[in-house]
């Protein structure tokens, strides 16, 4: 028995340490690309043309300030871009945890449609469905506006689906029932008891949400086509990039990069901490 122990006690050991490897390289390979932005944001566009250095450069103010001092509007440029990530996440969040608490605590003749319905839509690419998208936009006067690209961000399938299956395992029906005896209504239901119960998934979606957004290219360059005040950023790192050969400058499109990934990193901090509050409360009622 002593020995059966002892071999099981290995065994776990051998298992954890391979783990913990595994998670050191995986976690390496990731920010293994950010230390690569962030050390040819201090290079100059001729040094990085003769590849890559471990070492950080010393171009890091020149870059800043050739980024600054441009022609284009980047902090305008990042304050578009933050409220449109900060008001998809909002929206997205809330209404696609509404639609499947409506799901998931409802009982009607169409549920078991309406799921499969949502769950069709997931299939749909946005390209298939951008040209058809823009001719409604442009018929009501709406482009060159921040409303094409925040009003849609309701509908999302993707979100719903993870709100709907976290449910199914975090949001007992006993909750609710006890909530409707005790004459809350639903909707002080749903944001009182939860919208709380279920933090951890609306963190989790709402980073994903606002990256999501935020790095989006494709629909703002569809929408934000006259004004150059509404831009985003993507959409002006794609124009530096796209920049005559002459006025090229890959260390400036470097440091503009580095410069839109800060806000990304900062909401990804605020939001971990319900991730782990969650995890944590899910440790200790098991």
């Amino acid at each position: 028995m002593r020995q059966y122990k002892t071999s099981k006690g290995l065994g776990i050991h051998v298992r954890r340490f391979i783990a913990y490897v595994v998670l050191s390289l995986l976690s390496f390979l990731c920010l293994f690309w950010f230390y690569v932005l962030f050390i040819n944001a201090t290079r100059s566009n001729a040094n990085l043309s003769k590849g890559f250095t471990p070492l950080p450069g010393g171009y890091f103010a020149e870059n800043w300030k050739s980024m600054v001092e441009g022609t284009l509007p980047i902090f305008n440029g990042m304050l578009n871009s933050f409220i449109i990530a900060a008001c998809s996440c909002v929206l997205c969040t809330y209404f696609s945890t509404m639609t499947a608490y409506a799901i998931h605590a409802y009982e009607f003749k169409a549920k078991k449609f309406i799921f499969t319905f949502i769950l069709m839509v997931m299939t749909i690419p946005t390209q298939v469905t951008a040209l058809g998208f823009i001719r409604l936009v442009d018929s009501i006067g709406l482009m060159n506006n921040f409303i094409p690209l925040i009003v849609p961000s309701i509908a999302a399938p993707v979100t719903f689906f993870y709100m709907k299956q976290y449910m199914e395992s975090a949001l007992p029906l006993a909750f609710v029932e006890a909530a409707r005896i005790d004459g809350s209504s639903e909707f002080n239901t749903f944001n009182s008891i939860v919208i709380p119960m279920m933090k951890p998934a609306i963190a989790v979606q709402a980073i994903f949400t606002f990256v999501s957004s935020w790095n989006n290219y494709f629909t703002p360059a569809l929408i934000l086509v006259d004004n150059e005040k509404l831009q985003t950023l993507p959409i002006m790192i794609a124009r530096l990039r796209s920049a005559d050969w002459l006025k090229f400058d890959m260390g400036q499109v470097y440091m503009l990069i580095a410069f839109s990934i800060f806000p990304v990193i900062v909401v990804y901090l605020c939001l971990s901490r319900f991730i782990v509050q969650g995890v944590a409360l899910g440790g200790v009622k098991g």
